[in-house]
């Protein structure tokens, strides 16, 4: 092989191309062709080389000048050589190189010796053997028409389990044709948006503080979002109004980030002004199986299943990697978030959703539920514990439900960003509720997950916290008395 220059390539022809030679003689073309190919795509052989005729490079790899030939042939109608009559075979030049390496965009664990940012459940309760279980039944049970593209809504027999499973548990008012299956809230929150903007709205409500998610997936569907405030009792009506708002997300039964549940005032309400506007409340659900002080409230939606859709999932019961949630919609506006659905994606897979229904339909999914539960209220009890040891006085507001807390420490803890650097450096990971909205308060107030962490992890974290804290503390006071 020459270059355009008259100069050899860096490497010989036979030197990149005789592993494949030496290949089985039934894929010894295949693999010529691969390894030709790759030696373009990698850079190897530069666009604008010569390359040597059949008969020459058939006789470095000792191979036929057939395959050679037919090498040559496939690789210039794909556009990796070219060839012209009486002048040779050259590399050419549509190829561009590729990037080195394979990136992994998935969110990362921040470094830290203790991580109490909220959001994830603890992974390792994951039910393995009742999985893997379930897996293998599924395997034998499914029919081979199952396998084929699936009803967008879902499989029957999930929605089936689904609707018998929410009805029980959270109060909702649904049947099987009411449910469809989606890939999480994240998902549910970005169908809807779509169907909003085609509807006409231009805007959506969401809580303030809230979720930083709702307002990016709903910016996917060219929808604005609202700030609305939320007190003691829920998100403020009055501001749904002078907004001149139809739309709203909300999260009743345990708000994120501030922890309390709507009052039974609020959610009336809320109906009340949904019906007045001809609206839609979108309950986001998100952990609303993790109540530890009594039983958890019903859905919203059990009260007024034409003006509310509910969204759920199983990110925080089993695993956020499953992607697997459920989306109920008023009937009036159900056949265009199924169309959509179909349009987004046909569907989600057929193999896992069996799988869910099953687990759902054998009571391995309320196992799994009891079995967090027990391990998520012995860590809050530990969190609120290891609080009132380090930090005496510390107010601990919301509910006793989901995977996190709201944690406000006594004004001598402050300034907030000078302790957040502190118990930075110390390696503990913290968010303050002010990263989740505006009106948070003075002092320091933060939102602490514990779900994922052990009893022992919660409290080093939170004594590692409470002496940094303490050595800003002294600092203060030695400044005061220079």
């Amino acid at each position: 092989m020459t270059s355009p220059a008259g100069r050899a390539p860096g490497t010989a022809a036979w030197e990149l191309l005789l592993p494949a030679a030496s290949a089985p003689a039934r894929s010894r073309g295949r693999s010529l062709q691969s390894a030709l190919r790759e030696a373009v795509r990698s850079g190897q052989l530069s666009p604008g080389t010569r390359l040597p005729s059949s008969r020459a490079l058939a006789a470095d790899l000792g191979v036929s000048r057939g395959l050679v030939t037919e090498a040559y042939e496939q690789l210039t109608a794909e556009g990796y050589l070219r060839s012209d009559r009486g002048a040779g075979t050259w590399v050419g030049g549509a190829v561009r190189k590729a990037a080195p390496g394979t990136r992994d965009l998935a969110p990362r664990p921040v470094h830290a010796r203790v991580d109490f940012i909220a959001g994830t459940p603890d992974l390792s309760l994951f039910p393995r053997a009742a999985w893997a279980a379930a897996h293998r039944g599924v395997l034998a049970e499914l029919p081979h028409h199952a396998l084929g593209y699936p009803d967008p809504r879902g499989l029957p027999r999930l929605r089936t389990a689904l609707a018998e499973l929410l009805v029980r548990r959270r109060g909702v008012v649904a049947g099987p044709e009411g449910i469809i299956v989606c890939s999480g809230v994240a998902q549910a929150m970005a169908l809807l948006g779509f169907v909003l903007r085609a509807r006409g709205v231009g805007a959506v409500g969401v809580e303030d503080p809230g979720s930083p998610q709702h307002g990016e997936l709903f910016a996917s569907a060219d929808v604005a979002t609202v700030p609305v405030p939320v007190d003691d009792e829920g998100a403020d009506i009055g501001a749904l109004r002078e907004h001149g708002l139809r739309a709203v997300v909300t999260t009743p039964a345990h708000q994120f980030p501030s922890g309390i549940g709507y009052s039974a005032r609020r959610r009336a309400g809320l109906l009340d002004w949904a019906r007045s506007v001809d609206g839609l409340i979108i309950e986001d659900d998100y952990d609303g199986d993790f109540r530890y002080d009594r039983a958890p409230v019903g859905a919203l939606q059990g009260l007024d299943p034409e003006h509310v859709a509910y969204t759920g999932s199983v990110s925080k019961s089993l695993a956020p990697g499953l992607r697997l949630g459920w989306l109920l919609v008023p009937e009036s506006m159900a056949d265009e978030v199924v169309a959509r659905k179909r349009m987004m994606d046909l569907g989600n897979p057929a193999l896992d959703q069996a799988l869910l229904a099953r687990f759902v339909e054998r009571g391995d999914y309320d196992r799994q539920l009891r079995r967090c539960q027990r391990a998520y209220r012995e860590r809050r009890d530990a969190l609120v514990a290891a609080l009132d040891r380090h930090f005496p006085g510390t107010e601990v507001t919301g509910i006793a439900a989901g995977l996190h807390v709201i944690a406000r420490l006594p004004g001598r803890w402050g300034p907030q960003e000078a302790f957040l650097r502190r118990a930075a450096a110390a390696g503990v990971a913290l968010r303050p509720l002010s990263d989740y909205g505006s009106a948070t308060g003075p002092g320091v107030c933060l939102v602490l997950g514990y779900a994922h962490l052990t009893p022992a992890q919660i409290a080093e974290g939170v004594r590692l916290a409470a002496g940094a804290a303490q050595e800003l503390d002294h600092a203060r006071v030695q400044s005061t008395r220079r």
